[in-house]
Parts: C-alpha cells; sequence; structure tokens
C-alpha cells in the first residue's frame, strides 16, 4: 500500500519566485494513525520584498506569525532549510494530495532545490476536489453549480467552513477528511 501526504502552503504571493511561511503535511502511512505536522518559516527567510499585501492578508501572516504577532506558535518556528528537510523526509515515495497540490508542490520544491534538497514525493499529484468532482459524477449525486472546491466540498457532505480555513494544517485537514468521504478512507494500493 501506498503512502499519502496531505500537503499545504500559506505563502508570501501567488508569483513564480513565492515563499512558503507555513507548511503543513499529513501523512497517512499503511497500518499508522495519521501523523499531523506543521511549520512556520521564520521572518528572515521570507523574502518580503518579493511578497504581496493580498496574499499575505488571505493566509493571515499578520494575525498569526508570531515574529509579527506574537502569539502561540514558537514552537513551530523553523528556519526554511529546516523545515523543507523535514517535509522531504516525511514525504519520500509518497502521494502529495490536496487542494491544487501543484501549488504547494511547486514552491515547496522550488525551495528544497535551492536548499540542495531533491523532492522525493511521487510525481503524479492528487487534487481532492478534482477526485471528489469524478465521485459526484459516478455516484449520480447533484452537481454544484459552481465548480469551486467548496461547493464540491459541500455537496459532498463535507462543509469546509468547519475547518481552519487558509491555515495550512487547517487546509490539510479539510482535504483529508474529504479524501476520506469520497473514498471511504484508507490508502491507495
Amino acid at each position: 500500500m501506498t503512502t499519502i501526504a496531505f500537503i499545504d502552503t500559506e505563502t508570501t504571493s501567488l508569483h513564480y519566485n513565492r515563499r512558503a511561511w507555513e507548511i503543513a503535511v499529513i501523512l497517512r502511512r499503511p497500518n499508522q494513525p495519521d501523523h499531523e505536522q506543521s511549520w512556520l518559516i521564520e521572518h528572515q527567510d521570507l523574502d518580503l520584498g518579493n511578497a504581496d499585501l493580498q496574499s499575505l492578508r488571505f493566509g493571515g501572516f499578520y494575525d498569526r506569525h508570531p515574529q509579527i504577532f506574537p502569539a502561540e506558535g514558537m514552537e513551530r518556528l523553523h528556519r526554511e532549510g529546516d523545515a523543507l528537510f523535514a517535509v522531504e523526509q516525511l514525504t519520500r515515495g509518497s502521494i502529495v494530495m490536496g487542494s491544487n497540490p501543484s501549488f504547494d508542490a511547486e514552491v515547496l520544491g522550488a525551495r528544497m532545490r535551492a536548499h540542495g534538497i531533491c523532492p522525493s514525493w511521487h510525481y503524479h499529484l492528487e487534487d481532492v476536489p478534482t477526485l471528489a468532482l469524478g465521485w459526484l459524477y459516478g455516484s449520480g449525486k447533484p452537481l454544484p453549480e459552481v465548480r469551486k472546491s467548496e461547493q464540491i466540498s459541500l455537496a459532498c457532505g463535507v462543509d469546509p467552513a468547519q475547518y481552519a480555513r487558509h491555515t495550512a494544517l487547517g487546509d490539510c485537514r479539510w482535504t483529508r477528511d474529504l479524501y476520506d468521504a469520497v473514498t471511504g478512507g484508507g490508502l491507495p494500493s
């Protein structure tokens, strides 16, 4: 059986040179409970000169990053290279899943390579809302009028509003639960 990794990032922008300031992974291995881990990247590693304000606001950077807004989370604060090394180790050989996982894999892979780390997850990423849409088609259930991930999730019985959306771990939990709702949980063989 295959290992899967639900991944999400909160980033400094949508541009190609973006940086992930928050990273989360939920790892599902055969015959083991899910393992959740998340990292916040230290301010000096973020290159905020290339950030865009809308992306920072969308992910709650100014409200949640402990070096900007002192609060909880200092124990998750890491240098970028250290966090990326840990992400590579956790995801090695796994199938990466998420909501638009190519966005997350692109930023993580680029920054891993900048630190001399080779991303080693499986080359085929899986978009959970697209998988859920296929499940809706196959089940004969009504399709949402708007084909956005939130509406697809609601049509599958998973309310995204019940999660800490636009936080890396909250979005990982949401996509994991959506995956479980449409596949019955478990791992692909």
